[in-house]
């Protein structure tokens, strides 16, 4: 299978950067979200393991649209797919050696206005992946989580480490995602300590890249959109907000290493080099194309309810991951938004 240039040098960066993904050959792999971003990538690496290293691994990806994966892919012999939504009991009945629960809403748009289904996903889904793994001899299960369980910092801290605890207000609807992902990542902790079950977590910071869509209403997914249809970027906010971005690749990269080498339970995953506020961002990435002469505009509207994640502060520091696992992001955010631009120019 002849991938799109960028996801090819992608996907060759992730087997690189782990030592082979040997560990892999021969499993079983289960993916749960696999039509979106980062789901969909996990599945790209596994092709290539099979495709050019002949590693034997039987994918697995949970999907509620099967459209939604290529036909390419379904018709592979090793491609198992599962087409359901992952808050019902997971529909198969064979051992699973890893899964992979990537299956959330990250779009605001669809907090805001689902603020139940979003709670689900991450709710049921994970007990319903879990008991799965349980069941069928899983040797690794990862879950991936989000900055957002961390909340605003309660005494202005610049960066969350693993052990540290912000405020986050249940009884705001949007708040379902961060409260889903933190009633999830208490499943994982109490599997592993009931049933003895290799349990692992990754807190994302904002990641980015091929796959995602320019229409999910976040930050990036807008201006990605302004860049490719020659559109002057306009903040509705002052864009103070400061946040850090990790270019896909990194991201699972990281996330291989987690579920195969880590040796505690959660790890945050973020390159706090490519630390911006969302003016500065919008800056970069009209940097990228200056011949295009896009212009940063201003229409702040108060009292705006987008959808979008409400802490201004506290960014996630990546110092466990990097010192033990010695994961290092590759990408620039110009670089990796650049990359990004070229994919969806040439989808």
């Amino acid at each position: 299978m002849k991938f799109n240039k960028i996801i090819e040098e992608d996907t060759q960066q992730i087997i690189d950067e782990n030592n082979g993904l040997k560990e892999l050959y021969d499993k079983s792999v289960m993916v749960t979200g696999a039509s979106g971003m980062i789901g969909s990538y996990f599945i790209y690496t596994l092709i290539k393991l099979n495709e050019k290293y002949s590693a034997n691994i039987k994918i697995i990806p949970v999907v509620r649209n099967i459209n939604k994966l290529s036909s390419e892919i379904r018709s592979k012999n090793y491609v198992f797919p599962i087409v359901q939504d992952v808050v019902e009991k997971i529909n198969y009945n064979e051992d699973v050696d890893f899964i992979i629960h990537s299956a959330s809403p990250a779009s605001p748009k669809i907090m805001k206005e689902k603020p139940v289904e979003t709670n689900l996903a991450n709710t049921m889904g994970t007990a319903n992946t879990l008991i799965f793994a349980r069941d069928y001899n899983s040797q690794g299960y990862l879950f991936i989580s989000s900055r957002e369980i961390y909340g605003d910092p309660i005494n202005n801290e610049k960066y969350f480490t693993e052990n540290d605890f912000g405020f986050v207000d249940h009884l705001i609807p949007r708040n379902a995602y961060a409260e889903g992902k933190k009633a999830a990542e208490n499943m994982c902790i109490g599997f592993k300590e009931e049933y003895g079950l290799n349990t692992k977590i990754v807190r994302l910071a904002h990641t980015y890249g091929p796959g995602m869509s320019i229409n999910d209403g976040r930050v990036q997914a807008d201006f990605l959109k302004n860049i490719i249809n020659n559109e002057d970027i306009i903040l509705k906010s002052d864009g103070s907000s400061i946040r850090t971005y990790t270019y896909i690749s990194d991201a699972i990269s990281a996330m291989f290493k987690i579920i195969l080498k880590g040796t505690e339970i959660v790890y945050n995953v973020s390159d706090e080099r490519n630390e911006v506020s969302i003016k500065e961002l919008a800056e970069k990435m009209i940097s990228i194309y200056p011949e295009k002469r896009l212009k940063l505009k201003f229409e702040i509207e108060k009292d705006i309810n987008t959808g979008y994640a409400p802490f201004k502060l506290g960014l996630l520091s990546s110092e466990k991951i990097r010192t033990e696992l010695k994961w290092n992001a590759k990408y620039s955010i110009i670089d990796g938004f650049k990359r990004t631009i070229e994919f969806l120019k040439s989808k």
